[in-house]
């Protein structure tokens, strides 16, 4: 077998342009895990929220899912997330699960609140909202919908 250099050269171009493409793929996506203080929050459903998915601040990546447990005493989900170290949340501030559309992903939603002092590092979220199916919300619309016909009569 008699290999030409050209095939050699151009499969190697080949496959340095593919490693290139892959990391920047990887730097572009923002899947990096963002580095900072860590914070906790309590809920009773996640509505699957997995370790790696974003928490947001008016739509911006400001940190990330590292950990989730189930807390033994009271049956809450502990999730720990990583927040960015350039970003003071208020202790007042409020987590909210949340997804992208019917079938998109899960993230957390960082709502600031109004106090004074800021979340530090191994601090508790005090104000949390649970994630809503899409069951809980057109049953709250129906409880809605029939609670209001019955005022009426």
């Amino acid at each position: 077998m008699n290999k030409k250099p050209v095939e050699t050269i151009m499969g190697i171009l080949v496959l340095l342009v593919a490693a290139f493409f892959a990391y920047f793929a990887y730097n572009v996506s923002d899947l990096q895990v963002v580095k900072g203080y860590n914070v906790t929050a309590r809920f009773l459903k996640v509505g699957g929220l997995t370790v790696g998915s974003d928490v947001r601040l008016n739509g911006i990546k400001i940190g990330t899912v590292i950990a989730q447990k189930l807390d033994p005493q009271d049956y809450t989900a502990e999730i720990k997330m990583s927040l960015s170290s350039d970003i003071n949340l208020p202790t007042d501030s409020i987590a909210a699960i949340t997804g992208d559309g019917l079938v998109g992903d899960k993230y957390i939603k960082i709502e600031p609140g109004h106090a004074k002092t800021f979340l530090q590092d191994g601090d508790v979220f005090k104000n949390t909202k649970d994630y809503k199916t899409l069951e809980d919300m057109v049953g709250e619309i129906i409880f809605m919908v029939t609670d209001n016909g019955s005022e009426s009569k």
